[in-house]
This record gives structure tokens, C-alpha cells and sequence, in this order.
């Protein structure tokens, strides 16, 4: 039995260390907060390694060598087609279901067609080949079902494109600029991993079951889909566009604030000083926009930015200039979370694989503040 007193109750568990990983590293300097993959900061990674490394440093434990990313990236590229009874699942979806609802029965598909689907659920080596397969074919996924819901038929995966680019290329059905592709997979780079938010924190909970990675990467999307996790990003590009023009964002965001309305894409429970991730790729949104010729979106996020930050200390997190950088790149709002989540399944895997290597069954206690000590009554008696 644990020693840790059962009068000690943390509020959305808050301070509370439930977790030893490897994998990701918060704490910063001075408390203050930031954000390192394996050792290595965010800083240093963004805009010098692909998603791809990115994702192949959370799995495999180091930044790979040019070969080894050479035979990861093939790997990938061999994983990526989905298989046809999931493109006939997602064509039969019925009309307005959230795309999050959509990716939880894709991820869940995809386990039935796994080529080692019955592998122990304990088998790292195997836990990392369906990790790899994951994070192809839940890209493809996403496209595709995007693509259905307009009213279009999927696009397959095109060989020589790296995952970014390949994703736009299928949603949109053009190849992206250097530069849409650049800042795409530096924002997948970003949201690759997180250490123990809520989405990957629930992955580990059914991992710590004995339960298998794709039940645990379902868990995921399923937490993720809340408005106060992933679906931040959206809520975020809602602001933007109540505002509307440049011109009216500053008596807009004053007007909010006096109101304490809640501006969402600011505040993070972790960093007090400031989210890393949205200052770097808030150079990329003001790089694409430049490209496409209309920076009306930048300059009204810049006054909001400038007073939520100012006034209430609360910097932007990435969900901010991520929420824009989508829409620059033509996506539609319904499907940034789905983004979000199929980056962020490299860290969710790569977390369900540390879980399982050491395992634990997470099995926390509540504190009961219900009425104590009731005598059961004869049922004649109870009025």
C-alpha cells in the first residue's frame, strides 16, 4: 500500500508526480518552465530536425543518423495507405460527426489490420513497429476523412513527399510550398510531444492495465477531444474571427477583458513565463503569411496577444499562432485538433511503450465527501 496521506487532496491533480519518463522534460530553469525532447531543448530542435527525427528521437531514444532516418522515413512511406474497409468506414460517417469521433473509430480500425495485432502486449520491439505504423496511417486517416466530408474522394500517400507534406498534399490535393511545408512540420514537430498532459496521461492509464497501444492511443483521442486540451486550437481561430478586422482588436480585446471573458490560446497551467513552442512558430505564421500576401490575421492577433499578455500575465501557448498557421495553409478549423492528435501520437506511443516496459497499475484513491454512516431503512419506510 502506498504512504502518501489520503487527507493530501490536489485539485485536478495539480504538483501531483505520478509518472518517471524519459521522454520529456518541463521543468526549465528557475521553475520558470520549458520544454526538452530526450535531453534536447525545443529551441534547439525546431526548424533543425523534421518531424520525422522528431518522432524517431521520442520512439527510439536519439536523434537518428542520415541512414537511420533514411530507413524510418521508408518505413513510413510503406505504412502510410490505410486499408479499404476504413476509407468505406469513413465514407458511410454520418454527416456532422466531429472529426475527433471520426479518428477515435479510424485508430481503433486500424488495430484490427495491424500485422501484429495479436503481439504480446509487453513486446517493446513490436510496440514500436505499430507505433511507426500509427503515425503514418493516422496522418492519411485524417486526410482522407476530411477530404470525405467535403464531398471528395481520398487522396493516396505520394511516394517521395515527407510527412508533412505529404499530409497536405493529400487534404488539399497539391503539392505544398517549401515554405507551407516547412512551417507545417515544424508545428507537427511542436505538438509531438508533451510529457503528462491529459490525453497522454490517460494513454498511460490504459496502458498501465496491460491493456495494447492502439486501446491506449484511442484513450488519447478521446481526452483530446475536449475544448480545454486539444480543441484549444479551434477556440483560439474563434477569437480571431469575432474580431475580424485589425482595426477593431484593440476595443475588442479591451472590452473582453473588462468583461473577464476568457481568451483562449493564452495561460498554461505548466509555463508561468511563457509557452516556448508559440514564440518559434509565431515566426513561421508571420513567414507564410507574407507568402500568401494577406498578414490581416497577424495584425489582429498582435494587439490581443499584446494586451492578454500585458495586462492579465498570460503569454500565448502554441494553440495562439497555430490556430493561423493552419488557416494559411487552407485547413479547415473542424480538423486542427485531429492535426494535433495524429503529432502528437509519437508522444502518446512512445509514452504507452515507457509504461509498459515498467509497469504499474495506476490506481489513485478519492477523498469521499458524501453523506457518511446512513443506516439502510425497510423500503416501507423510506417516505
Amino acid at each position: 500500500m502506498s504512504s502518501a496521506s489520503e487527507d493530501t487532496y490536489f485539485p485536478g491533480l495539480e504538483g501531483v508526480i505520478s509518472n518517471e519518463t524519459a521522454i520529456a522534460d518541463m521543468q526549465g530553469t528557475e521553475g520558470q518552465g520549458g520544454l526538452a525532447f530526450r535531453g534536447y531543448a525545443i529551441e534547439d530542435l525546431a526548424g533543425k530536425v523534421s518531424y520525422e527525427e522528431a518522432a524517431f528521437l521520442l520512439l527510439h531514444g536519439d536523434l537518428p543518423s542520415k541512414a537511420q532516418l533514411e530507413e524510418f522515413g521508408g518505413r513510413l512511406s510503406s505504412a502510410r495507405a490505410i486499408p479499404d474497409p476504413l476509407v468505406t468506414l469513413l465514407k458511410a460517417v454520418p454527416e456532422g460527426v466531429h472529426p475527433m469521433d471520426t479518428l477515435r473509430t479510424a485508430v481503433s480500425v486500424l488495430a484490427h489490420y495491424d500485422p501484429e495485432v495479436n503481439a504480446p502486449v509487453q513486446d517493446h520491439a513490436a510496440n514500436v513497429r505499430k507505433a511507426e505504423r500509427l503515425i503514418a496511417q493516422m496522418a492519411t486517416a485524417v486526410a482522407a476523412a476530411a477530404r470525405v466530408a467535403r464531398g471528395q474522394e481520398p487522396i493516396a500517400p505520394k511516394a517521395g513527399l515527407g510527412h508533412a507534406a505529404n499530409f497536405l498534399a493529400m487534404l488539399n490535393g497539391a503539392d505544398p510550398t517549401e515554405a507551407q511545408a516547412e512551417a507545417f512540420d515544424l508545428s507537427l514537430t511542436l505538438y509531438a510531444e508533451h510529457e503528462l498532459n491529459a490525453s497522454t496521461f490517460a494513454a498511460r492509464v490504459t496502458a498501465s492495465t496491460l491493456s495494447d497501444i492502439h486501446s491506449a492511443i484511442v484513450s488519447a483521442v478521446g481526452t483530446l477531444k475536449g475544448s480545454l486540451h486539444g480543441g484549444a486550437n479551434e477556440k483560439s481561430w474563434e477569437v480571431l474571427q469575432q474580431v475580424g478586422e485589425p482595426e477593431k482588436a484593440e476595443r475588442w480585446i479591451q472590452d473582453a477583458l473588462a468583461r473577464k471573458e476568457r481568451i483562449m490560446g493564452f495561460g498554461h497551467r505548466v509555463y508561468k513565463t511563457g509557452d516556448p513552442r508559440a514564440v518559434i512558430l509565431k515566426r513561421h505564421c508571420q513567414r507564410v503569411a507574407a507568402e500568401i500576401g494577406d498578414d490581416r490575421w497577424e495584425r489582429i492577433a498582435e494587439p490581443i496577444e499584446r494586451a492578454v499578455t500585458g495586462q492579465k500575465n498570460l503569454p500565448p501557448n502554441v494553440d495562439w499562432p497555430s490556430a493561423r498557421l493552419y488557416h494559411y495553409l487552407g485547413i479547415e478549423v473542424p480538423i486542427y485538433t485531429p492535426i494535433f492528435a495524429m503529432a502528437r501520437v509519437a508522444g502518446w506511443a512512445a509514452h504507452v511503450i515507457e509504461q509498459l516496459d515498467n509497469n504499474r497499475l495506476m490506481r489513485p484513491r478519492a477523498r469521499y465527501v458524501g453523506t457518511p454512516n446512513r443506516a439502510v431503512r425497510p423500503i416501507a419506510d423510506r417516505g
